[in-house]
């Protein structure tokens, strides 16, 4: 008799290759109490008799095959809990062997169960912390979505045929497989759905049946688990690097730079000597030059006959009569010069360009706010120097670096009670004008702006098909998306407009321009060779890499908004100009 089983679960038939002898004095009782059907029985070839009885049906070969069955389940009971155990314990040794990423974490554990899955499995995680692209192949199905919205655990067993969720027929890959069947689990933490974990199987094609749920969902739930100890690493890594920037932010706020101290303590000139090369009395010679400085020991000090410069002088003055030398800080105007033209351009495209019709006053405070703040606290170098360095911002902040340190910086300084312009707008307006100084400041990153040209570009041309000019306006009005899209490029435009401005004004910003400097610190401290724009020793080229970039960035964005607004063709002649000089 040879045995065909039936597996409840997906239906697949499975053929056993052994062959069984009934003799007459089995005894056999029943298998399962409930009336579900296991297992198909075929007899063939009755000896010493034409056909099979009704007695034969109901003693011989069906008590026969309940005893078979039972064996055959305990042992695949038997075998399913041994294949529990070896695959929690070998993800336990991977999971707490990767404390600090939660991907490594969970991709080390999940590849470890794949031979468990007859060898045959390929499986495939998302996560919440992964945010993958919208069309990444798995999610346009919708299950991995489905599963984390729902809780609920999705076996679905012929997925080409699956009509509420969209899989890919096509080959995935250059080995040609394809979903067959899918087993989806939401991976919980806290009560919290954390991410989804999906399990493919593509050689054999056979479906997941309920040991394998019961198996992996044992395996999410322990991955849940062990998101605590990843994200307690993650918060404790970010505390670090939030404390070194403020650190940093700090020291940079209160330490001068030695060119600026000549300013006040001019010791190169009268000693030849760095300040902390001087002793006591050489640096209070020059200290006292001043006839009043002396009455800083009086109770009617009065400061209207000092210059700022010689109120700094008193105070340090005191510092060395009290034997305590510190820092002090005069702040550099550059950055702040810089982020005042940037807000003066948006303010000038809104009013004197006509491109304040698209936007409300809310919208509009929010923008120049966001030109105003958008490079406050630059560090004189670029995000990829930030990389190299390995400066604690790059760690933070994992891209568009500077500009996101920038707008949190920028916030942090409006929630300063007497720097907060925004202390009196209601909760809606406060997260609406916050919400659009994040895009507007981090659209200053030019990596950025090379992405969104084409659909500004599209926008420009969109404008064109209206019949009247109101009519564009209701339309982009209620289009929030374009506004945005709008709102980045006019981002892109005032942090280039000095390009746009006289000549005469030009060349003033190219003087405070220090990327030369940065050339230098890479060359010196990196030990790496700048890009021919900030090499010191090619500043030949200059002019012909400065004509590149106006006719590849500076000139686009100035020619789709003159053809957007004809207002603003004067910028677009001016980049012209500036690209002929």
């Amino acid at each position: 008799m040879s045995l065909f089983m039936y597996r409840q679960t997906n239906g697949i038939a499975e053929l056993t290759t052994r062959i069984f002898n009934v003799h007459k004095d089995a005894t056999l009782e029943d298998l399962f109490s409930d009336f579900d059907m296991v297992a198909v029985m075929m007899t063939v070839k009755k000896i010493g008799a034409p056909h099979f009885t009704a007695q034969d049906e109901e003693v011989k070969y069906v008590n026969f095959a309940n005893l078979v069955l039972r064996g055959f389940h305990l042992s695949y009971l038997h075998n399913c809990e041994t294949r529990r155990g070896q695959v929690l314990f070998w993800s336990a040794s991977k999971v707490f062997y990767e404390f600090t990423d939660i991907e490594r974490q969970f991709h080390k554990a999940l590849y470890t169960i794949q031979k468990v899955l007859d060898g045959s499995g390929q499986t495939h995680m998302h996560c919440c912390y992964n945010n993958p692209p919208a069309d990444q192949w798995a999610l346009v199905s919708g299950l991995p979505t489905y599963v984390a919205e729902n809780g609920l655990i999705c076996n679905i067993m012929n997925a080409a045929e699956d009509k509420l969720f969209d899989f890919q027929k096509e080959p995935l890959d250059e080995s040609g497989w394809t979903i067959k069947n899918v087993l989806s689990l939401p991976i919980v933490n806290k009560e919290k759905i954390v991410g989804v974990a999906t399990f493919y199987i593509r050689k054999n094609g056979k479906p997941f049946d309920d040991m394998d749920e019961t198996l992996m969902e044992s395996l999410t739930q322990f991955l849940g688990w062990s998101v605590l100890n990843t994200d307690t690493y993650d918060k404790m890594n970010k505390l670090e690097n939030r404390k070194d920037i403020f650190q940093d932010m700090v020291m940079y706020h209160v330490k001068c730079r030695k060119d600026v101290i000549q300013n006040i303590l001019n010791t190169r000139e009268v000693y030849d000597k760095e300040p902390d090369e001087c002793d006591e009395d050489e640096l209070d010679d020059i200290l006292v030059k001043h006839k009043k400085i002396h009455t800083i020991f009086e109770f009617h000090f009065c400061d209207f006959k000092f210059s700022e410069l010689d109120l700094v002088k008193c105070g340090i003055k005191m510092y060395y009569e009290l034997s305590v030398v510190d820092k002090f800080h005069i702040p550099r105007p550059g950055a702040f010069v810089h982020g005042f033209n940037v807000g003066q351009t948006m303010f000038t495209l809104l009013m004197t360009g006509d491109l304040k019709r698209y936007y409300t006053d809310l919208e509009t405070m929010a923008m120049v706010t966001a030109g105003l703040c958008h490079d406050i606290d630059h560090r004189g170098t670029d995000n990829p120097y930030q990389m190299k360095s390995g400066n604690p911002l790059a760690k933070l902040h994992g891209s568009s670096i500077l500009e996101r340190h920038h707008l949190e910086f920028g916030k942090a300084l409006l929630r300063d009670e007497a720097l907060n312009i925004y202390q009196n707008l209601n909760g809606r307006q406060h997260e609406t004008v916050i919400y659009l100084m994040d895009i507007a400041i981090i659209a200053t990153d030019l990596a950025l702006y090379f992405k969104k040209r084409t659909m500004f570009q599209k926008i420009v041309d969109q404008s064109k098909t209206y019949e009247s000019l109101d009519s564009w306006t209701k339309y982009m009005m209620y289009e929030t998306t374009r506004k945005e899209i709008v709102m980045a490029m006019m981002m892109t435009a005032c942090d280039l407009s000095a390009i746009a401005k006289p000549w005469e004004i030009q060349s003033g910003v190219v003087r405070r321009c220090r990327i030369l400097g940065q050339g230098d610190l890479e060359r010196t401290v990196l030990e790496q060779q700048p890009i021919p724009m900030m090499d010191r020793n090619k500043a030949d080229e200059l002019p012909k890499l400065q004509c590149g970039f106006i006719d590849f960035v500076c000139s686009f964005v100035y020619k789709e908004f003159s053809l957007l607004h004809s207002e603003i063709t004067p910028m677009l002649e001016r980049t012209g100009r500036s690209g002929t000089l």
